[in-house]
């Protein structure tokens, strides 16, 4: 009996120590307040609501992100760009905080109460800085709008004199140190609000010079030194077509600068031209004899860029005579062009940058080369009539002549087998001389007028060829 009285009294000691713990669990898990002594961002929040605390921690972060950050320097005309932080990018967040207040509040008892038990007593909040919010306020437009833009060097060429304009550098904002002081300066205290709302940050812009693309230096190392060649050729009677098509394609040429290894491409200048200036009617070359055309006049340029290539010592990838004779230069010595058929190219083979310069003036075309060229080194050309052409005969029907009459109406002139060499000479001594072309100019036919008694006049039959426009773009 006693025993049984003695078991009942230990299960309800165990009972009461039970609800006892069991009540002070509960009342330990349940409490609204937080710990004391914790403390977030030098924030005494220990003892207080934690509703009450978060509440109140997202008026103190948005006013942690309403702080003005005031960007300047001495060198920076305009006053100083002002932001609060937010619209500098940064955001502040609790959210380990916010967590840990959270499991105060949800779960189990004893999860609860763990919890609360270790809990910390000292937090931090952090600041996110997205700093492409203030590159887009601070952009490039910005630096060039309040830090000017680098002026680049220019290369001037003055009675054939090369001279060199020094560019000027410009200030940009150094981002690496920025984003350094920035983060640095960044507020992590949640002092008392009334604290905050005088609050500003002033920050000088660090900046670094910006040298401009183009230098002196840069320019220089090009290698476009001096006037390495001149060559004029006349415009002669050139009518007023003829000498607005040579001026189109000579502006067209004007001011290129060939890279070492780079190639003239002829019909590139032409295209240009044509976009840019036009042409107009002057004589072209079709089927060996001057026509009206649209365009005459532009293989002047052609010819003339030709033959200071070739007393510069350049490779030349591409060229062909004109089929007749022209009056500007010696036979052998020029270049044609027709469109889509006939080019003339040639190669910067200098090792250094080449610049050409073209002008017309008065009645003289004249080409500069400017680059680098040995002093000692010169170029001639020599050209010889190997052999002469006969002119070919061309028949034409003439009614007018008693049947199986002949009469010439027009005496051709015969055609010539040209070769041109190039010799070169240093200090005066030769050192080589070499063959650079054979042409062939043909005749222009003597037309005879016949009235056969039967059948055809010679040479009528066949299907001609679309003929082929020389020195022009196109033949009305």
């Amino acid at each position: 009996m006693k025993k049984i009285h003695l078991s009942l009294i230990v299960i309800i000691s165990l009972m009461l120590v039970g609800s006892l713990v069991y009540g002070g669990l509960t009342l330990y898990a349940n409490q609204k307040e937080l710990p004391q002594g914790v403390t977030l961002s030098g924030w005494e929040v220990g003892g207080r609501p934690a509703a009450e605390i978060l509440h109140e921690l997202d008026k103190r972060l948005e006013s942690m992100e309403k702080t003005t950050v005031e960007f300047g320097h001495p060198q920076i005309p305009g006053g100083r760009e002002v932001l609060s932080l937010r619209q500098a990018g940064v955001k502040y967040r609790a959210d380990a905080f916010r967590e840990a207040i959270r499991n105060l509040m949800e779960g189990g008892l004893w999860e609860r109460a763990v919890h609360r038990n270790r809990f910390e007593k000292s937090w931090s909040i952090t600041a996110e800085w997205n700093r492409e919010d203030l590159k887009r306020i601070l952009s490039p437009e910005w630096e060039k709008e309040r830090l000017g833009e680098p002026v680049n060097a220019v290369r001037s060429i003055s009675n054939d004199i090369v001279r060199y304009i020094p560019g000027k550098t410009a200030l940009r904002i150094d981002w690496t140190i920025l984003g350094e002081r920035f983060v640095a300066a960044l507020p992590a205290d949640l002092s008392p609000l009334d604290s905050k709302s005088s609050g500003k940050i002033e920050l000088e812009l660090p900046l670094k010079p910006v040298q401009p693309e183009v230098t002196v230096e840069s320019l220089k190392a090009e290698g476009i030194e001096r006037k390495i060649i001149q060559f004029s050729t006349s415009l002669g009677a050139s009518g007023p077509g003829r000498v607005h098509n040579i001026t189109a394609a000579s502006k067209a040429v004007d001011g290129m600068i060939l890279k070492p290894g780079e190639e003239f491409n002829y019909a590139e200048v032409i295209a240009k031209a044509k976009k840019e200036y036009g042409f107009r009617q002057a004589p072209v070359i079709v089927s060996g004899k001057l026509v009206p055309g649209i365009g005459g006049g532009i293989c002047q340029v052609s010819s003339t860029v030709y033959n200071a290539v070739l007393l510069t010592g350049l490779e030349v990838t591409e060229r062909r005579s004109h089929s007749l004779p022209v009056n500007y230069l010696p036979k052998g010595l020029d270049a044609t062009f027709a469109e889509g058929a006939i080019n003339f190219r040639f190669r910067n083979n200098t090792g250094k940058h080449l610049l050409i310069r073209s002008e017309v003036n008065g009645r003289t075309l004249t080409l500069k080369f400017f680059g680098t060229f040995p002093k000692d080194t010169v170029y001639e050309l020599e050209s010889k009539s190997v052999e002469s052409i006969p002119a070919p005969l061309k028949y034409v029907r003439d009614s007018s002549l008693s049947p199986g009459k002949q009469k010439i109406i027009q005496r051709g002139k015969p055609g010539y087998v040209v070769e041109t060499y190039r010799v070169k000479k240093v200090n005066g001594k030769v050192m080589e001389r070499v063959r650079i072309s054979r042409d062939v100019y043909r005749g222009q036919s003597t037309i005879v007028g016949m009235n056969p008694t039967s059948g055809d006049i010679p040479g009528s039959r066949g299907v001609p060829k679309a003929p082929i426009i020389e020195d022009g773009v196109s033949n009305p």
